[in-house]
């Protein structure tokens, strides 16, 4: 027997339904496994983090920011957890604010260190070096 028109309207309007009805229960799992603004600012503060060097200059304090992290995102998947997620990406943000911030400190003092270094190494060719 073939198919009408009638019949492929039918079968398209069964069609639709079925996959709207699967993107409805599917929404729920994917608001339960997305990303809270916390954890998005916490991710954003362990790669600034990670861009300033803090692994070299904060290496303790980088690795409890990602730590904190981990437990964070695990937290937010966990159905049982996740009330604990947001606290936890706060403090994962504050470590890696700290170990950027340390970084900085540390990259600032090396550059002035050299800079009196050059000032020093310039007043003795000069012959003007000051007594301390």
């Amino acid at each position: 027997m073939h198919r009408s028109f009638a019949q492929f309207s039918r079968f398209l309007c069964v069609t639709v339904g079925a996959f709207a009805l699967q993107a409805a229960l599917s929404a729920p799992l994917q608001a339960q496994t997305a990303a809270t603004p916390e954890l998005l600012a916490a991710q954003q503060a362990v790669n600034r983090a990670d861009q300033a060097d803090a692994d070299q200059y904060a290496p303790d304090l980088l690795a409890s920011a990602r730590s904190a992290l981990a437990q964070a995102q695990a937290a937010a998947a966990s159905r049982r957890d996740r009330r604990l997620a947001p606290e936890l990406a706060l403090r994962a943000s504050v470590d890696a604010d700290l170990a950027r911030a340390r970084s900085n400190e540390a990259t600032a003092n090396a550059q002035l260190a050299q800079r009196k270094q050059e000032v020093e190494q310039l007043q003795r060719t000069l012959g003007t070096e000051l007594a301390p």
